[in-house]
């Protein structure tokens, strides 16, 4: 059997940083073609399973327009069997579209309690969220029943999360998942993909089938799986998003004025399937003020700037000086010892620019 697993789509997401450049319903056009891109490929390779781990819209914002576009794709493959996951961002409330819509009769979604469907050639176990927090499913009592066949568990869930918000969203352990001893386990929620960390991985994030920001940086897509007669799984990640976030270190120790720092992010190759984020670095000549950069900056889709530079002084020489500032440097630099060095220097320095 083949499939294609994919999670956190995330339709109709208000892409609020992209939308003060005016490109939140740029975005939301490219969630639709890589939606496309997928259906396609299933389309095109006979695909038997589509399967959907969470998050596949955001229920705060959807609009109904949206879930019949997403359904209209489903109909297109009526001979893939789709199995839907809830997560805490679209989770099956009564008034959801889970719930109310018609979904087509290839598509079924999976409760809050654990469920087994039933193939012939394999038995598919499922669990979603019905509210936006779900902090206990008792996962570690999953038994599979018929162990000749190929199984599957398809959630929503956070795995070894450390962080105590992490706890409010489906969380497990991988030491448990694997104990379970499925075929493969296709999970959502972590936006990163996990898919070829260590041999023979069966515990499967696909990622954010797009990326919706500057954390999540590199290629989204899906995951494209195949388990044969033996159980033997063979995955490959298949991207679907035409665009990347990227994030630029752009060093200002020989730029000399905001003139020539506005010039050189303009004169620049930006590729326009990108989103960039430029970080300023080194030791600037020059007080940069960011906000009135931002201004004059041509390139629409250079998204933020970040000023991660240090001032370019001779503190030694300004300690000399017969002025306010010379005194406070003078102070400073007469407490400063190996242990509080860096310290001292980044105090005299949001001190300076205080002033």
């Amino acid at each position: 059997m083949n499939f294609v697993h994919i999670a956190d789509m995330h339709f109709d997401v208000p892409f609020a940083t992209l939308n003060k450049h005016e490109l939140g319903n740029e975005r939301r056009l490219d969630q639709r073609e890589a939606f496309r891109k997928i259906i396609q490929y299933i389309k095109q390779n006979n695909i038997d399973y589509l399967f959907i781990c969470g998050d596949l819209y955001e229920h705060e914002y959807v609009k109904q327009s949206t879930i019949e576009f997403i359904n209209n794709g489903f109909k297109e493959i009526e001979d893939t069997k789709v199995y839907i996951v809830p997560g805490n961002h679209d989770p099956k409330l009564k008034n959801s579209y889970y719930s109310k819509f018609n979904w087509n009769k290839n598509v079924y979604i999976f409760g809050s309690e654990i469920e087994k469907i039933s193939e012939d050639e394999v038995d598919i176990y499922g669990y979603g969220f019905d509210n936006f927090y779900m902090k206990n499913t008792k996962i570690e009592n999953i038994k599979i029943e018929n162990k000749d066949k190929i199984n599957i568990l398809l959630t929503h869930a956070s795995i070894d999360g450390a962080r105590d918000e992490l706890q409010e969203y489906n969380p497990t352990k991988e030491q448990t998942l694997k104990k379970l001893d499925f075929d493969y386990i296709g999970l959502g929620h972590i936006h990163k993909p996990y898919y070829n960390e260590y041999q023979n991985q069966k515990i499967i994030y696909p990622g954010s089938s797009i990326a919706l920001g500057f954390d999540e940086l590199g290629r989204h897509g899906m995951i494209v799986g195949n388990i044969d007669e033996n159980k033997k799984l063979e995955i490959a990640f298949v991207p679907v998003d035409k665009k990347e976030f990227i994030e630029v270190n752009l060093p200002v120790d020989d730029i000399l004025s905001k003139e020539d720092l506005i010039e050189l992010i303009n004169s620049q190759n930006w590729d326009e399937n990108c989103y960039y984020k430029i970080i300023l670095t080194g030791k600037r000549n020059f007080e940069i003020e960011l906000l009135e950069i931002s201004k004059y900056i041509t390139i629409r889709n250079i998204i933020k700037i970040k000023n991660n530079t240090t001032i370019k002084l001779d503190l030694e020489k300004v300690s000399k000086e017969e002025s306010l500032r010379g005194i406070f440097v003078k102070n400073l630099l007469a407490k400063k010892n190996s242990e509080n060095e860096e310290q001292i220097i980044k105090a005299i320095e949001i001190g300076l620019e205080a002033m």
